[in-house]
């Protein structure tokens, strides 16, 4: 896509207020990031904020709005997203800005579906039977975007081992959300734990939350922890071949999410009685621990080595029915 200095600003500016606005979170931790992959990727933000807008038919992830023409709102994404994709204005500078970032990184029309099939996975309110149903989730609604932010960091679209690591981070980005909002997302209709997991535990569906299954639910909970440990040694990894301010992005990113889901962990059956969260000096003291471990850059490799990757969490047709467990996952 071709634009002008002040059209790309503009774009920029619009992103900026966007994830302002959207992400203190993200907002915070692109700093880290040189003004260049800042830019860009608040770009990206600024697409896949409005995307999954549009998909639940919401304002800034706000409360849910009609949900009776999801078809037409995921097909206005996907238009939308062809036409930024082939370099054409599509009336919505969201779309524009992932125009713009696609054409100056790299981004491939199939990353960028998907992220899209994971807005319609939650839109469909969708559920997981199987524990592999879980993984393949967490890569559509975050893995694949973890992908799409390591191409704007600098990553090789046909870097397929670090994309898989990228990938990784968002894995366990999203298992830390399902460990620490188990009750939150249950009074809002929602479940992202295995139905086998339940059955295991002799839970019926819609009861998991219940108080005296709080034990149970710590047993869950610290199985999912697992899972987050493993992906974010593994992203630790793949953070290796980054630019330094990313490295260190990428590390401080790993050891926040990883402590949510170990102060689930600790905290038992009790996690849910209030929000878990890392407070701010803690934070700070894992962005230190990070900048250290980003200077060294000698990371652990996960206990038994990785040989899973992102084809382990394809396809992406989860929709159309449950996928058979993955071997390697």
């Amino acid at each position: 896509m071709s634009i002008s200095p002040e059209r790309r600003a503009a774009l920029v500016e619009h992103a900026r207020l966007a994830i302002k606005r959207g992400s203190q979170s993200f907002s915070a931790a692109a700093r880290l990031f040189d003004r260049e992959t800042r830019e860009r990727a608040w770009l990206l933000y600024a697409w896949c904020r409005r995307a999954d807008d549009i998909a639940d038919n919401q304002d800034m992830g706000g409360e849910l709005g009609d949900q009776s023409d999801l078809a037409e709102r995921l097909a206005r994404i996907r238009r939308l997203t062809a036409l930024a994709f082939e370099g054409k204005p599509t009336g919505d500078p969201a779309f524009d800005a992932l125009g713009v970032v696609a054409a100056e990184v790299g981004l491939t029309p199939q990353m960028a579906e998907d992220v899209i099939a994971g807005f319609q996975l939650d839109a469909e309110d969708w559920r997981p039977r199987t524990e592999a149903d879980m993984l393949r989730y967490c890569y559509h609604v975050a893995g694949a975007v973890g992908v799409m932010m390591a191409v704007v960091m600098g990553v090789s679209p046909e870097d397929q081992e670090t994309l898989d690591r990228a990938n990784d981070l968002g894995l366990a980005f999203q298992l830390s959300n399902i460990a620490r909002d188990i009750v939150e997302d249950d009074a809002a209709g929602r479940c992202y734990l295995p139905m086998e997991w339940l059955a295991e535990q002799d839970i019926e569906p819609g009861q998991h939350t219940k108080p005296h299954h709080r034990s149970e639910l710590a047993e869950m909970a610290a199985r999912l922890v697992a899972l987050v440990e493993k992906h974010e040694a593994a992203a630790r990894v793949g953070a290796a071949k980054l630019p330094f301010r990313s490295r260190w992005a990428v590390l401080s990113a790993a050891r926040i999410y990883g402590a949510i889901g170990r102060k689930v962990r600790k905290r038992g059956p009790e996690a849910w009685n209030s929000r878990t969260y890392v407070p701010r000096g803690e934070k700070a003291l894992y962005g230190v621990r990070a900048f250290l471990s980003a200077v060294i850059n000698r990371e652990k490799m996960p206990a038994g080595g990785i040989d899973w990757g992102i084809a382990d969490y394809r396809p992406a047709s989860l929709s159309s029915g449950p996928p058979q467990p993955s071997a390697r996952a």
